[in-house]
C-alpha cells in the first residue's frame, strides 16, 4: 500500500476512539430498579434458571448471538505469523464484518499460544461463553489438528473460516463457471497450487461435489505432490498425492480445464496458459497479488474466465459471502455444528444467487451498474443485501435435515420475513401491508417504467407476488433495459407495457377526458395532447383515471410539485376531505418509526384541517399495523402561549377529539415532550398519550418538514413517502431520492388502498 493509503488506515483504527468494536448495553439501566433487574438481586432469577435448563442460556443471555473470534496470529492473510497481539485489528474486523452483514454479535480472542494442544484446551474452555467459535489465521497443518479437535470437543458450532469459507466460495465459482462453459465437474481436471489450508478445504469439498480425486494435480513449494514424495509432506496433504509424471506446475498444467490458486503472486506465468483446456477457469486467489493477473490472463485466453481475490477485479471471491450467513443460519437453529450438509447448503445458495439479477444496492456499491450473470459475474458481490435471505435460510434447514439442530424452525416464510430486518430497515414496518398486497394484487401503473429503479422495483413485485405492473415508456427502450439489467420479467405476459406515443388505442380514447378535466385551467386542447404523450405522471394518472389500472405510482425525477399538480388535475380529491396532505414517515436505526404530517402541501393550515390531517394520517398509521399516537406540535406546551399558532393547534385538538374520541392524541406541546413521556408527565399531571407519539403533527409545512428532515439526517433514517392523504384514487409521487426498494413499499401501500377502496365501494 502507498503511504496515503497507509496513513488514511492508521487514522481510521485510531480516531475518533481506538479500534472497531464496542460494547453497547441491550436493556434500559435509567432507574435503581433497573440496576436490581440487571445485577443484584435481580440477575440470580436467571442464573437459576440456566442451571436448571443449561439451553435456558439462549433465553436469558447473549450467548445464542455471540460469537468468539479466535486466533493464535501464524498465518495472518498477507502478514504471515506476526503473532496474536498483532493480529488484533484483523481479529476486530471480523468481528465487525458479523455485526455488518449478520447482525451477530462477535468478540476477537487472540491467543499467545502456538501448541495446538494446548491452543485447544483454551478455546474449549470458552464454550459457556459462546454460540459459535470461529477459527481465524492459524497456520497449516495446525489448524487441521486444532479444528478437529475442537468439533469433537464442543457441542457447538466450531468452523475455521480460512478453510471452509473459501471453500464455499469458491465451489460456488466452480459451478457457475463450468455452467457457462459447459462442462462437468466430473469430468474435468484440476490444477492446484497452494497445498495451505484453504487449499486442502477447496480440494475437499469440490471432490464431495462430484470432481474425481485422480483428475486433482496439487503442487506446493516443492513442486507436485505426488506418490513416493517424502519433502514437506504431511497426512493431509498425502491424500491428493497421485502416481504422475510431472514434477513442475508447468508440467501438471496441459489439459486443465481448472487452475486453483491458493498460493503466491506470479507463480502461474502467461506463456503457460494456451496449455489449458479450452474454456478454462483460472481462479488465482493469492493476496493482495494474484498468481496471475486477470488482464494477461485474458490477453492470452479470451475463452477463460478469471476470478481473485481483490476488489478490483470481477469475480472476488471474498470470504464475507458467506461466513456471516452460515453462522446466522447455525445460531437460529441452535446448531451443535457445522456439518458438510450445511456447507454444501451454503455453497447452492450462493450459486443460485449469482445467477437472479442483481439489487439497487448491489449497482450502487459498484459505480451503478448492476452485473449480470455471466464470465464477469459468476458468484455474488460482497454487498448483496440478499445474501442473508438465501444463506442463512438454507444453512438452517440443512441442520435441521442432518440433525443437528437444537431449535428447529417451525416456520421459514417467518423466519426469513424476520432475517429482512438486517436488509431492509423498512421490513418490519411493511410486513402487514407486504401480506394485505399479496392476498389480492391489484395493477399498479408506473409513470417512470424506463428508470432502471423502477425496472428493479417491479422485478421484486412480481417476486414477491405484490400486484399486476403497468409501465409506461417506450417499448424499446425498456426492453434492452430489461435485458441489460438481466431481469426476468416477461414483457409479453407479466407485465404490461403502454407507450403514450405509439399505443393510440389504448390513449386516444382518454386524450377528450383529458381536455375536459383541464380545459379550463388554462391547457388548451393542443397541449394536453402534447403533454398526454410527453408527461409520463399525466398519461399513468389517466390509466389509473380510466380504470385500466387500480393504483399508480409516478414522480421519482424532477420537481416533486409538478408531478404532484399533474396528479391531482387528474385524480382529484376524495368525497367529503377538503384538503389532500402528505405523510411521510422515518425508520431510525433503533427500529423505530416515526411519522409526520404535512410535510408537501398545505403551507399555513386552519385548526380544521390540522384536525383533517391527523385524522387521516392516522388512517394510515393502522394500515402498517401500528397503533397511532398523535402530538401535536407547537412552540408552546399545553396552553402556555396565546400565540396564533399554539391557539390553532389547541382548537385542532378539540375537533379531533369529537370528530375521533378513541385517538390517542394529545397537543400542544414541545417536541421533546412529544417523544418522551417523562417530559410530558412533568408539563401536565393528566397526559393523553400512553407512551412516545409516533405521529407528529405540525402547526405548519415548514415546521413538518424541517422536522422530518433532521430526523432523518440525525438519526440516517429511511424514509418513507410522502403518501399522500385524500386523493381519489390511489395514487402516490415519489421524491427523487427513492430507491427501488421505496417503490416496492410504495407499490405494497397503494394495492393495499386499492383493495380497501374497492371494499368500501361495495358496500
Amino acid at each position: 500500500m502507498d503511504e496515503d493509503f497507509r496513513a488514511a488506515a492508521l487514522d481510521y483504527h485510531r480516531l475518533p476512539r481506538p479500534g472497531k468494536i464496542s460494547i453497547e448495553p441491550t436493556k434500559r439501566m435509567a432507574t435503581q430498579r433497573d440496576l436490581a433487574l440487571a445485577y443484584s438481586p435481580g440477575v440470580a432469577a436467571a442464573c437459576e434458571a440456566i442451571a436448571r435448563d443449561p439451553d435456558a442460556a439462549l433465553d436469558y443471555t447473549a450467548r445464542g448471538n455471540l460469537v468468539a473470534v479466535v486466533s493464535n496470529g501464524t498465518a495472518v492473510l498477507g502478514l504471515g505469523a506476526i503473532g496474536a497481539l498483532a493480529s488484533k485489528p484483523v481479529m476486530e474486523g471480523k468481528a465487525v464484518l458479523f455485526k455488518k452483514f449478520a447482525g451477530i454479535d462477535a468478540i476477537d480472542i487472540e491467543v499467545e499460544e502456538r501448541d495446538p494442544e494446548r491452543l485447544v484446551g483454551i478455546v474449549a474452555a470458552l464454550e459457556p461463553s459462546f454460540g459459535a467459535i470461529n477459527l481465524e489465521d492459524i497456520k497449516a497443518p495446525e489448524c487441521f489438528v486444532v479444528e478437529r479437535a475442537l468439533r469433537e470437543r464442543m457441542r457447538i458450532p466450531v468452523f475455521h473460516d480460512d478453510q471452509h469459507g473459501t471453500a464455499i466460495i469458491v465451489a460456488a465459482a466452480v459451478r457457475n463457471g463450468l455452467l457457462l462453459q459447459g462442462k462437468r465437474l466430473e469430468e474435468v481436471k484440476l490444477v492446484c497450487s497452494g497445498a495451505g489450508a484453504a487449499a486442502l478445504a477447496c480440494l475437499d469439498l469440490l471432490v464431495s461435489m462430484g470432481l474425481r480425486r485422480e483428475n486433482v494435480t496439487v503442487c506446493d513449494i516443492a513442486g507436485v505432490v505426488h506418490e513416493g514424495r517424502t519433502e514437506l509432506m504431511d497426512p493431509w496433504k498425502a491424500r491428493y498425492a497421485r502416481a504422475t509424471g510431472a514434477r513442475t506446475l508447468a508440467e501438471a498444467l496441459p489439459g486443465a480445464d481448472i487452475f486453483l490458486g491458493l498460493s503466491a503472486p506470479r507463480v502461474l506465468k502467461p506463456e503457460w496458459l494456451p496449455l489449458l483446456a479450452p474454456k478454462p477457469l483460472v481462479l488465482a486467489l493469492a493476496n493482495p497479488e494474484p498468481e496471475i493477473l486477470p488482464e494477461a490472463v485474458h490477453a492470452a485466453r479470451p475463452d477463460a474466465i478469471v476470478a481473485t481475490g481483490r476488489s478490483d477485479y470481477p469475480n472476488q471471491v471474498n470470504n464475507v459471502l458467506c461466513f456471516p450467513f452460515i453462522f446466522r443460519g447455525a445460531l437460529d437453529v441452535g446448531a451443535t455444528a457445522i456439518n458438510e450438509a450445511m456447507k454444501m447448503a451454503a455453497v447452492e445458495a450462493l450459486a443460485g444467487l449469482a445467477r437472479m439479477e442483481a439489487s439497487e444496492v448491489v449497482a450502487a456499491a459498484y459505480g451503478g451498474q448492476a452485473p449480470v450473470f455471466g464470465p464477469d459475474y459468476i458468484i455474488p458481490k460482497p454487498f448483496d443485501p440478499r445474501l442473508i435471505l438465501e444463506i442463512a435460510p438454507a444453512v438452517a434447514r440443512a441442520a435441521m435435515a442432518s440433525g443437528v439442530a437444537r431449535r428447529p424452525i417451525a416456520d421459514f416464510a417467518a423466519y426469513r420475513h424476520g432475517l429482512e430486518r438486517f436488509v431492509f430497515r423498512s421490513g418490519n414496518l411493511m410486513r402487514p401491508v407486504f401480506e394485505a398486497a399479496r392476498r389480492a394484487p391489484r395493477r399498479v401503473v408506473y409513470a417512470e417504467g424506463e428508470d432502471e429503479r423502477t425496472l428493479r422495483a417491479v422485478q421484486t413485485v412480481l417476486d414477491e407476488g405484490l400486484a399486476e405492473p403497468i409501465l409506461i415508456g417506450r417499448r424499446a427502450v425498456i426492453t434492452e433495459r430489461v435485458r441489460a439489467m438481466g431481469l426476468r420479467m416477461d414483457l409479453a405476459q407479466s407485465v404490461r407495457v403502454l407507450d403514450p406515443e405509439t399505443d393510440a388505442e389504448v390513449f386516444g380514447p382518454l386524450l377528450p377526458l383529458y381536455q375536459r378535466k383541464v380545459g379550463r385551467r388554462g391547457v388548451p386542447p393542443d397541449s394536453a395532447e402534447r403533454r398526454l404523450r410527453t408527461r409520463p405522471t399525466i398519461a399513468a394518472a389517466m390509466v389509473l383515471e380510466a380504470g385500466l389500472a387500480d393504483a399508480c405510482i409516478a414522480g421519482g425525477t424532477g420537481d416533486w410539485m409538478r408531478h404532484w399538480h399533474y396528479a391531482f388535475d387528474v385524480i382529484g380529491m376524495r368525497e367529503g376531505v377538503g384538503r389532500v396532505y402528505a405523510l411521510s414517515g422515518v425508520i431510525m436505526r433503533t427500529g423505530e418509526t416515526l411519522f409526520v404530517v404535512d410535510t408537501h402541501l398545505v403551507v399555513e393550515p386552519t385548526p380544521e384541517q390540522i384536525a383533517e390531517m391527523t385524522c387521516l394520517a392516522a388512517e394510515q398509521v393502522r394500515a402498517f399495523g401500528i397503533v397511532p399516537k398523535a402530538a401535536l406540535l407547537s412552540h408552546s406546551s399545553f396552553g402556555a402561549s396565546h400565540a396564533p399558532s399554539a391557539k390553532r393547534m389547541r382548537e385542532a385538538l378539540r375537533l379531533i377529539r369529537a370528530r375521533e374520541p378513541e385517538l390517542e392524541v394529545d397537543g400542544e406541546m414541545h417536541a421533546d415532550a412529544a417523544l418522551v413521556p417523562a417530559i410530558r408527565a412533568r408539563a401536565v399531571p393528566d397526559p393523553a398519550l400512553s407512551d412516545s407519539a409516533n405521529l407528529l403533527v405540525a402547526p405548519s409545512l415548514d415546521a413538518a418538514n424541517i422536522a422530518f428532515n433532521l430526523v432523518k439526517a440525525a438519526t440516517d433514517g429511511l424514509q418513507i413517502g410522502p403518501l399522500l392523504l385524500g386523493m381519489r384514487k390511489p395514487i402516490h409521487v415519489l421524491v427523487p431520492s427513492v430507491t427501488a426498494r421505496g417503490i416496492v413499499n410504495v407499490t405494497a401501500l397503494a394495492v393495499a388502498q386499492a383493495q380497501q377502496a374497492e371494499t368500501a365501494g361495495g358496500t
